[in-house]
């Protein structure tokens, strides 16, 4: 659902339009699909992102005046996006799906895997980029990517924490599409499945003088193979960010790490770097950063 522009738009007051106090003081009492999450109006967004320094960051740089769009139409995944002046594909900054919901692991995870229902604050999607730039002969983009990231990555996802921890929950749930994605979210999240977690651990391991866009496009482009010869296809699986005790001793457990290193040792990769320079050649690139 489009939200019509205030006639003074919240996002140009320097403080949240509520104190802090009183943030959340009545969430339980709300209910509904207009409501981000079905929970939190507007005002209360508007104050988790000033207190979380989100608009003092857009203002740096010169991401302002800001408008937004909150589709509920598949509720409860809900799409939060952000935008520079207009609600225009082109001036998109943030682009999230976002649910919250039970998760319960379809197979058999590991003997150790504390079995249960967990409630998680899911993210099926998200994108952050500058609208205002575009990338140069020097500066690439990722697969995916249509302009240059803010370097947000930590403050946002803080903001997921906190509004998980907020609303109870036993974690923060990621489902990465892209290799890179999985390889960024492994600084704060932990693939459910250990051997999972080994793969991506032993990749980046086993090419420690490419760089993380190359091997990003390399992954993508399946031009990597494992030691059999076979070409090496990226599956997303669940990554979390664990709140809830029983899964934190778990991703802390000798057995969880033990399975890691275990993974990450019997697996190789190599480049097929015929395969990549064709490929890009074929896309008709000239990157600089993503030469051979």
């Amino acid at each position: 659902m489009k939200k019509p522009r205030p006639k003074k738009s919240p996002f140009l007051r320097e403080s949240p339009l509520v104190e802090e106090e009183e943030i959340f003081s009545t969430l339980e009492e709300k209910r509904g699909t207009s409501l981000f999450l079905g929970r939190y109006t507007l005002n209360e967004v508007i104050a988790v992102l000033t207190k979380k320094s989100f608009f003092k960051e857009a203002q740096k740089r010169k991401l302002w005046p800001l408008e937004f769009d909150l589709d509920s139409s598949e509720f409860p995944l809900q799409r939060f996006q952000i935008f520079y002046r207009e609600t225009k594909p082109e001036n998109m900054i943030v682009d999230l799906k976002i649910k919250e919901g039970a998760f319960y692991p379809k197979k058999k995870i590991a003997s150790y895997f504390p079995l249960s229902e967990y409630k998680f604050l899911s993210l099926d999607w998200l994108t952050l980029q500058n609208p205002l730039l575009d990338f140069s002969l020097e500066k690439s983009p990722l697969p995916g990517q249509k302009h240059p990231g803010l370097n947000l990555g930590k403050k946002v996802f803080d903001i997921f924490v906190y509004l998980a921890r907020l609303s109870k929950k036993d974690g923060v749930l990621a489902f990465p599409n892209y290799f890179h994605n999985a390889l960024l979210f492994s600084r704060f999240f932990y693939f459910l499945n250990p051997e999972k977690m080994g793969e991506v651990l032993a990749i980046r391991a086993s090419f420690p003088d490419v760089s993380f866009k190359k091997l990003a496009w390399i992954v993508y482009l399946e031009c990597m193979r494992d030691k059999k010869g076979k070409k090496y296809e990226w599956k997303a699986e669940e990554q979390v960010f664990p709140l809830n005790k029983a899964l934190i001793n778990y991703f802390d457990s000798k057995k969880y790490k033990e399975k890691v290193k275990e993974s990450k040792e019997q697996l190789s990769f190599e480049i097929d770097w015929e395969c990549y320079k064709k490929k890009i050649s074929e896309k008709g690139w000239k990157y600089k950063d993503l030469s051979v």
